[in-house]
């Protein structure tokens, strides 16, 4: 088993695109894209790492609705917009359009993780926290996850907020979230 990379080597990146702006985050994942697949359709699976409650079917043209259990945030929505399963699926979440693909490698599954958004002021706010979440996903399919580095929205912001620079870093993270994390 390969040691897990230090934090800064796991960081997404942000590029500008013609629809606005795009992270990027790939992870290495100890399982097939089959198994991979079901920490995204598996509603108990997901809740381990996935940010929200997602509601609705991931078939192609559903709609989705997405709950902050526990906290005081309006839930949103969002559509399917494909489905191949277990190598590629890809939906909004309210604004943003994210896209997962799952290539299969030599010890597992290879992730990459794409999202989509026009504010680049949110882009180390939302990297922090897609950050959060996928070092979740590898740690819950993890053979030890013990052994498996992961960072919190809170210690990795900062590297965000470094390596993005200020434009990119002018919306911080929702009052309900500091709430939450204080309660």
């Amino acid at each position: 088993m390969s040691t897990p990379l230090p934090s800064t080597d796991r960081l997404g990146t942000l590029s500008e695109t013609s629809d606005g702006w795009q992270l990027r985050f790939v992870r290495h994942l100890d399982r097939p894209p089959s198994v991979v697949w079901r920490a995204f359709t598996d509603p108990e699976l997901r809740s381990k790492w996935f940010p929200d409650t997602m509601v609705g079917d991931l078939v192609v043209g559903n709609s989705l609705e997405f709950r902050h259990e526990g906290m005081d945030i309006q839930p949103f929505r969002g559509e399917v917009l494909e489905v191949v399963e277990p190598n590629r699926l890809v939906f909004t979440w309210g604004d943003d359009l994210l896209r997962f693909e799952f290539a299969e490698s030599d010890s597992g599954t290879e992730l990459t993780m794409t999202v989509g958004f026009s504010e680049q002021g949110k882009a180390a706010r939302d990297a922090a926290g897609w950050h959060e979440c996928l070092d979740n996903l590898v740690k819950l399919l993890a053979p030890d996850p013990e052994r498996v580095e992961a960072d919190t929205w809170a210690t990795i912001h900062p590297a965000y907020v470094e390596r993005f620079g200020p434009a990119a870093s002018t919306i911080g993270p929702p009052q309900e979230y500091l709430d939450a994390q204080q309660g």
